[in-house]
């Protein structure tokens, strides 16, 4: 009896064997799909190894595509039209994609396999996106979970970006962690000094990227980012503005605003800044040093959960209610925020009732 489980044992082995060598014999030849030709906006066409996302594709052509999540399917930025080719739409894909959107073949590179020729559509801004090799030469804890990093640019030299706008971020492996990832953090330095990049940086718990940072980058490394991307930046107009942020949602209003110290406006200006604890808050005298600055602008940190013995006079509470005294004119105002989608869906409610056109509100999430 226990020769005969031993031989059931030792078949069943053997047939699991077998057919593990035959998926990966199918996998190694049937999935093959050799070099592929990708046609982009009709003009341009590259060669690609079969088989992989259209945004590894791209991307080993130096083409990169935005995707602030790194490939993962949980962003959707990673949008392109596909007009030939491509498979048809995964469920992975239609929860970040529009009815219209679907019907112009709209996809996220990232879900979609190179599996045979494609043609596909996208901005032209986009070849203007560079990889950059850099070298960390600065780091500052801001807070006990925030640190502001900046990179000197070393291959190319110099990148052009908009005040607003971000980069992707190449962590190497380290502990446990066997693969490189690639997250999206807003610059916060201002355009003018293109040979370096400024980020500001919170840690995540469990965040492969952020855990990186904060835990192994160190003074003299070297990084790659990809960048410039995104259409967060000022409107070249007279309106009054709305500032808004939360933790690291302080870089790209940090760029603007030395951006707009280079160049010099009289623009009515209010920057709200909204914090959990005190020790939440930061660069605050940098902020401050602004209303010098500027003709008409007023920096205001707002904490929600202030500790008795941190003594905090400021506001208190939620941003929102503060509006109403900073706004003279909703119509002719224009909201630029930064944060959490929680955040921001509650900013953009409340601006929308005071009067602010919802067109004239800019935001960047980092949820």
């Amino acid at each position: 009896m226990i020769s005969r489980i031993f031989i059931d044992i030792a078949v069943a082995c053997g047939i699991s064997t077998f057919l593990a060598l035959v998926l990966v014999i199918a996998q190694r030849y049937l999935a093959d799909y050799g070099i592929c030709k990708v046609t982009i906006n009709k003009k341009k066409e590259v060669s690609v190894q079969g088989g992989i996302s259209l945004l590894g594709a791209l991307s080993d052509q130096q083409i990169f595509l935005p995707s602030a999540c790194g490939g993962r399917g949980s962003c959707g930025t990673c949008k392109c039209q596909l007009t030939s080719g491509g498979g048809p739409v995964l469920p992975t894909e239609k929860p970040f994609l529009s009815a219209k959107e679907l019907g112009d073949g709209i996809r996220l590179s990232c879900q979609v396999k190179v599996k045979g020729d494609i043609e596909i559509q996208i901005e032209e801004s986009i070849f203007n996106i560079r990889r950059y090799r850099t070298k960390v030469i600065d780091i500052v804890d801001y807070t006990y979970d925030i640190k502001g990093i900046t990179f000197q640019l070393i291959d190319p030299q110099r990148i052009d970006f908009k005040a607003g706008q971000y980069v992707q971020l190449e962590s190497q492996p380290y502990g446990k962690v066997k693969q490189k990832a690639v997250r999206a953090y807003s610059i916060s330095s201002k355009p003018q000094d293109n040979g370096l990049i400024q980020l500001i940086i919170r840690l995540v718990p469990e965040g492969i990227c952020t855990t990186w940072v904060h835990n192994h980058l160190k003074v003299g490394d070297e990084v790659f980012l990809t960048g410039p991307y995104g259409d967060f930046y000022i409107r070249d107009t007279e309106a009054d503005m709305i500032f808004v942020a939360g933790g690291s949602g302080k870089a790209p209003i940090k760029s603007m605003l030395e951006y707009l110290q280079v160049v010099g406006t009289k623009r009515k200006m209010t920057y709200f800044f909204g914090a959990r604890t005190c020790k939440d808050l930061y660069l605050t005298d940098e902020m401050k040093a602004f209303e010098k600055v500027f003709p008409d602008f007023k920096y205001e940190p707002v904490v929600s959960q202030p500790c008795p013995e941190e003594g905090w006079e400021g506001k208190l509470g939620y941003i929102m209610p503060y509006f109403p005294e900073a706004i003279r004119d909703p119509k002719n105002t224009e909201a630029y925020l930064c944060g959490s989608p929680g955040m921001l869906a509650a900013v953009q409610k409340a601006l929308v009732e005071l009067g602010v056109p919802q067109a004239k509100i800019y935001f960047d999430s980092f949820g």
